[in-house]
């Protein structure tokens, strides 16, 4: 089997509108499709596609799951954005050789990564 790329990221939700408050208002993702009523919205991130998803007990929020990790352009700007909003941070900003992250957590309790990658000549040894 090879792989060519990712088709979408997808995370399941258990409130659709409280969801969608998170994703389009907080984080301010728009809309690319809409799917199976409104239970499966989907957002065009750069080139890769994110969907939140309302589908049933055979997918459901968990905090230890898969998590997709959103390259800002201003990490600061974000993380104030986000602490302003009053989002629950699972890990508080912090740097590493290559990068500044922090982890979010959605009204669900999913994982987000908040990702801003160093610039070239400010990175150390990344391993």
């Amino acid at each position: 089997m090879k792989i060519k790329n990712i088709a979408f990221v997808g995370i399941p939700v258990t409130d659709m509108k409280r969801a969608r408050e998170f994703y389009e208002a907080v984080l301010g993702l728009k809309i690319a499709d809409e799917m199976m009523s409104g239970k499966w919205i989907e957002y065009a991130v750069g080139d890769e596609t994110l969907a939140i998803a309302n589908v049933g007990e055979q997918w459901t929020p968990s905090d230890q799951g898969t998590g997709a990790a959103f390259e800002v352009e201003n990490f600061d700007d974000a993380i104030k954005r986000l602490k302003d909003r009053h989002v629950r941070f699972a890990a508080e900003p912090f740097e590493t050789p290559c990068c500044h992250m922090a982890v979010v957590q959605d009204p669900d309790g999913n994982k987000l990564i908040i990702h801003k990658l160093k610039p070239e000549n400010e990175k150390g040894v990344c391993k």
